[in-house]
């Protein structure tokens, strides 16, 4: 749907339909009991002062979705509406225009009715359209009404192979010819069919790609949503003149197969600037590949975005609001911490700072912020970087991960000489961060003086809102896991449609435990108390566990019981 249009109708005019009056659509909402009077008041008060369409404002104040705006008005001139996100596309009648098409109209054949092709259009006035599937299909075309962002997403979906890759026609390049590997690696089939695993990988949303050669094929593997899907095998023969490809692309050494490598790349997917960083691993039957997806056009996210509670973000905002100090975000390898940080620098990024940050590998350019890329083979480490940031008048620095001792020591020294120092770490919650930094060599009443705030976090998946389904778990089970049982509370389970691609959820939420370093829990580290003590002095100071914040994610019906089960223990 277009900001000018109520339902996307672009062409309406030009086949003699009337699209429905500002007033009139106000008064189908109503019969329909979509929204109220006092909606509809409130909705075009602010139609006028912004001159936008009646559709458009009701669906920017959230009193309609697009998809109910679309089927009504579809409904007024007698077309079918169809929520793709619920409905089973036939892959063969979509299969019958090509991508580019596709994506030139906004439409999709979605399947067969009556002899006749259906397709989902967001504009159906559209006669060029209608006229080129005609033309291309042999058929009688019947449009259906869809909303353009369920039509971009199917297409996205279902139309992934524009090149149309023979996997007979790989297969016929010779084994040998693999071997040679730049020869291979130039070999047109192979390289459409490296670009089409990586576009349709980050279309998938996934963050890394693992080609694994088993005994008698090549599993190729997606990580969405931090779980691997199995998309598809291939024969082993392609599998040589694949990792050859690979290797070319990200400047590793092709003739070198019994040792691990690292490398990287940089790629254009349809317009978004793509970075690749390569792993590759000897394995009996072979290389393992594993291309970790980082997406440089995706936007930042924000803070509330990004998961915390008003509790922890109000914790978390008071100790990097502060001019120096040190806040460390942990968890495991996957878990956002990178993410975390990126979003506290982009609330702290002004003019009138100085921020530096090291990282390896730069994921997100930051506008104002002077970033430093790793590289170990030139000395540059993170100790040595920070070494540097300290004679170049910092206000701020981020350091991408705390490896070891060294890089804490600078770090830690930063803190306490006036400057506001963000970093990771790897600990399984946040009371552990501070014991793992003794561990490293640190005075303990240096940590104690130094660390302001520790963030622990893990990414839990998001139900999907389409088709999450409410049920009663057992109270026994309730009980055994410690749930807080709250009269009201709806669970919800994943249940599985076509936008999610049958998993049940879609995106992912951060699940946060925020410790504050009290004077209380200063005095605990500056005598070197264990771990479990500044656990407890924490909670009691009103800290929120990961299972804690997990089960408040649960209640609001953002995601499952096992799923912060899975993510948490």
């Amino acid at each position: 749907m277009d900001d000018g249009d109520d339902a996307g109708f672009t062409q309406a005019e030009a086949v003699g339909l009337q699209k429905p009056k500002q007033d009139r659509l106000g008064q189908i909402l109503l019969q329909h009991k979509i929204i109220t009077e006092e909606q509809l008041a409130e909705a075009l008060e602010k139609q006028q002062a912004s001159g936008k369409s009646l559709g458009r404002v009701l669906i920017e104040l959230n009193m309609v979705s697009e998809g109910a705006l679309t089927a009504i008005l579809a409904q007024q001139i007698g077309l079918k509406y169809v929520d793709l996100g619920n409905f089973e596309v036939d892959i063969s009648a979509a299969a019958l225009i090509d991508a580019d098409t596709a994506r030139k109209y906004t439409v999709l054949p979605i399947g067969y009715d009556d002899g006749k092709l259906m397709v989902a259009m967001a504009d159906p006035t559209n006669v060029f359209a209608l006229d080129d599937i005609r033309i291309m299909t042999g058929m009688e075309v019947e449009p259906v009404v869809s909303t353009k962002d369920d039509i971009v997403g199917a297409i996205n979906r279902y139309c992934r192979t524009e090149e149309h890759i023979d996997l007979g026609e790989l297969g016929d390049v010779d084994e040998e010819l693999a071997e040679e590997g730049e020869a291979a690696a130039d070999e047109a089939p192979i390289v459409k069919y490296v670009n089409l695993l990586i576009s349709e990988a980050v279309e998938e949303r996934a963050s890394d790609i693992h080609i694994e050669p088993m005994e008698g094929d090549v599993r190729i593997r997606y990580r969405i949503d931090g779980v691997l899907h199995e998309i598809r095998r291939s024969p082993k023969k392609l599998h040589p003149g694949v990792v050859a490809r690979i290797k070319v692309m990200a400047d590793m050494n092709i003739a070198e197969k019994r040792l691990p490598q690292d490398g990287r790349a940089a790629l254009d997917i349809r317009g978004r600037q793509i970075d690749l960083r390569v792993a590759s691993l000897p394995t009996i039957h072979g290389e393992k590949v594993v291309l970790r997806i980082l997406d440089k056009s995706a936007s930042i996210m924000t803070l509330e975005e990004l998961g915390f509670t008003p509790d922890s973000l109000k914790v978390y905002r008071e100790s990097f609001i502060k001019p120096y100090g040190t806040i460390l975000v942990t968890g495991p390898t996957g878990s956002g911490k990178t993410t975390t940080l990126y979003a506290t620098l982009n609330v702290l990024n002004d003019i009138g700072k100085n921020i530096l940050t090291v990282e390896d590998p730069v994921e997100y350019r930051l506008p104002l912020i002077n970033q430093v890329q790793v590289h170990y083979k030139a000395g540059l480490t993170f100790a040595a970087a920070l070494r540097s940031f300290l004679r170049c008048d910092p206000d701020i620095i981020m350091v991408g991960e705390i490896r070891d001792p060294e890089s804490a020591q600078i770090a830690i020294e930063s803190a306490l000489t006036g400057h506001l120092v963000l970093s990771t770490l790897h600990t399984n919650d946040a009371p552990s961060a501070l014991t793992r930094l003794l561990e490293m060599g640190i005075e303990p009443f240096l940590i104690a003086s130094a660390v302001d705030c520790v963030s622990a976090q893990r990414l839990a998946r998001k139900l999907c809102e389409r088709c999450k389904q409410p049920y009663e778990p057992e109270p026994h089970y309730l009980e055994e896991i410690g749930f807080p049982m709250e009269e009201g509370t709806v669970f919800y389970r994943p249940v599985g449609c076509p936008a999610c691609n049958n998993t049940g959820f879609r995106g992912r939420i951060g699940v946060f435990e925020v410790l504050k370093v009290s004077e209380e829990i200063e005095r605990l580290v500056a005598r070197n108390a264990p771990h479990v003590e500044i656990a407890e002095k924490a909670r009691e100071e009103g800290m929120k566990t990961l299972k804690e914040d997990g089960f408040i994610k649960v209640k609001m019906g953002i995601t499952s019981l096992d799923e912060v089960l899975r993510v948490i223990m």
